[in-house]
């Protein structure tokens, strides 16, 4: 069986709304040194365009989280396969996602991070899926809100399948 990955946001709009996020986030931490804590795997490509775009001094970090396996529906366990290796306490930390499904790793990582008493935390996501929602999440910078299908590409995988494909596609 074959799966055709159909295009839903083209790579020139990823770049488009990069664009913008970025700006936002240089606007709101001109005066800062942020910490942006990329999620592995999905949010690479999206985080590692997002930075070239600030272009203001940042640190770059990484945690793995997951809640999915290979199938294509949340377990809603959440598993840490990396932790962080920096710390956080009194530092102003942005959260970089490459989607907003459940909302369950998303809230589990922030009520992490606070515990460590950061200055502050704010979220970034290329893409949200609001229509799948199981807890509120508060997006501070959002790319694109999408419709309850299943995506890949630009970073984003269906059990390390699609990640190469440039724009954001979905698949049945």
């Amino acid at each position: 069986m074959s799966v055709i990955p159909h295009i839903l946001i083209t790579r020139q709009e990823i770049h488009e709304a990069i664009d913008k996020m970025a700006g936002e986030i240089r606007r709101d931490y001109a005066d800062k040194n942020p910490l942006l804590i990329g999620v592995l795997k999905g949010s690479f490509i999206f985080m590692a365009d997002l930075v070239r775009q600030i272009a203001i001094p940042l640190e770059v970090t990484f945690t793995r989280l997951s809640s999915y396996g290979s199938g294509t529906e949340s377990s809603g366990k959440i598993k840490v396969l990396a932790r962080l290796g920096e710390t956080v306490k009194d530092r102003d930390v942005i959260i970089v996602e490459d989607i907003i499904d459940t909302g369950l790793t998303t809230a589990y990582l922030i009520s992490y991070l606070n515990k460590r008493k950061p200055a502050s935390v704010r979220l970034c996501s290329l893409t949200d899926k609001p229509s799948r929602h199981k807890v509120p999440v508060k997006i501070d910078y959002l790319g694109f809100t999408v419709p309850d299908k299943f995506i890949v590409g630009y970073g984003i995988d269906w059990d390390e399948k699609y990640r190469y494909l440039p724009d954001i596609c979905y698949v049945e």
